[in-house]
């Protein structure tokens, strides 16, 4: 068997693959992984949810018989990369350079590092041999930047099943999280009749039906009380279009709202009071949907991993929950709601942003995390 890869050479593999979203094209991400693992004895399946969009699933088994087995513990993450932005780079973003003991590159933080980490984790424990009493399943998705879109296909088909806890590894500077809000994005339209700008009686102005919407959703109130972890759910109109030309009354008119909701809110219920509120004016259809997580800290594994973490960054561990939503908003449910935390390498405040960077020391010790995590699970 081929001597196993740093976690800092998969992630600079992964960060000279360009897999930026729009418009994907994960395949040859997810195809070198495919390779990695299967060479180290995971059995492997790739499931595309479009052309060129791949997720995989991979699991290194356990032994023992069925009655002796845990349900897996389950590694999440994605391979896909926001674009560059307008600002220029002062490195090249697919280059994978160190410098000061960074890693650079889009998607450094978020996420291919994370990714790379729990890839050797897996490729270590399956060369070292000892089987242990449980599987491990890595899901390595495609489409999470624009609404878990990757994983929500794993979840449909039944391509990962049940599984005892998950680990998602998005960046958190390997900072324990216990959950984060669901993403409920909507574009709002509205319909009028077009007129001559000089005789606007004669048409009904969309763009003022609109503007009308908007002004009531400022003062739209939930009604659900604050999250202990997560806080309140917000509300925010992004954007605004309407009208073709300025002397013609305008007959569409359209809107964005950004919803982030607790875990505990159902979306199909806020749109339908969205659309009671409104007051039949407006035209409702979702963008992205994707729910809400959150495991209590007083949850017999989250104890076990904040009691790890303690030891590993020599601090008390507080709950917190993370501010962007995660593949957990597909992975968790498709997994049987088990315990789910979000761990990874990489500062927060450099996920999508120019030059991004991952601090080397943060890819090693995620990988030393991801592995412990493991062998506790497996007892061995």
């Amino acid at each position: 068997m081929s001597p196993v890869p740093s976690a800092l050479d998969i992630a600079s593999d992964l960060i000279r693959m360009d897999t930026r979203n729009p418009p994907g094209r994960e395949a040859e991400c997810a195809h070198y992984l495919a390779d990695l693992l299967a060479g180290a004895g995971l059995e492997v399946s790739c499931h595309d949810f479009a052309p060129g969009r791949t997720s995989l699933v991979a699991v290194l088994r356990g032994g023992g018989g069925e009655a002796d087995k845990r349900k897996p513990l389950c590694f999440g993450g994605h391979i896909d990369v926001v674009p560059l932005g307008a600002k220029e780079w002062s490195v090249d973003p697919f280059g994978a350079e160190i410098v000061d003991d960074r890693l650079y590159g889009r998607g450094s933080t978020d996420m291919k590092s994370g990714v790379a980490a729990f890839v050797h984790a897996a490729m270590k424990l399956a060369a070292d041999g000892a089987r242990g009493k449980a599987d491990i399943v890595l899901a390595i998705c495609a489409g999470e930047e624009t609404g878990c879109e990757g994983s929500s296909h794993l979840g449909r088909i039944g391509a990962v099943g049940e599984a005892g806890a998950i680990v998602i590894a998005e960046p958190t500077a390997n900072y324990p999280f216990l959950g984060h809000k669901g993403a409920l994005w909507l574009k709002v339209e509205s319909e009028g009749v077009t007129a001559h700008g000089s005789m606007p009686e004669r048409g009904v102005n969309a763009i003022y039906r609109a503007a009308r919407a908007i002004t009531k959703l400022e003062d739209f109130d939930f009604n659900v009380k604050p999250h202990e972890l997560l806080g309140r759910s917000t509300l925010n109109v992004g954007t605004v279009e309407g009208g073709l030309n300025l002397n013609s009354v305008p007959d569409r008119a359209a809107f964005t709202v950004d919803i982030r909701t607790l875990p505990e809110q159902d979306h199909a219920e806020i749109v339908s009071g969205l659309e009671g509120y409104l007051g039949g004016e407006s035209r409702i259809a979702r963008i992205v949907d994707v729910g809400g997580v959150h495991t209590p800290h007083t949850h017999p594994w989250i104890r076990e991993v904040h009691a790890l973490m303690e030891t590993v960054l020599d601090e008390e561990i507080e709950p917190r929950g993370a501010p962007y939503f995660t593949d957990a908003s597909a992975l968790t449910p498709a997994c049987g709601h088990p315990p789910t935390v979000i761990l990874g390498p990489g500062e927060m405040h450099m996920a999508h942003q120019t030059d991004e960077y991952c601090p080397v020391a943060h890819i090693r010790q995620a990988a030393e995390i991801y592995e412990t995590l493991a062998r506790r699970w497996r007892g061995c």
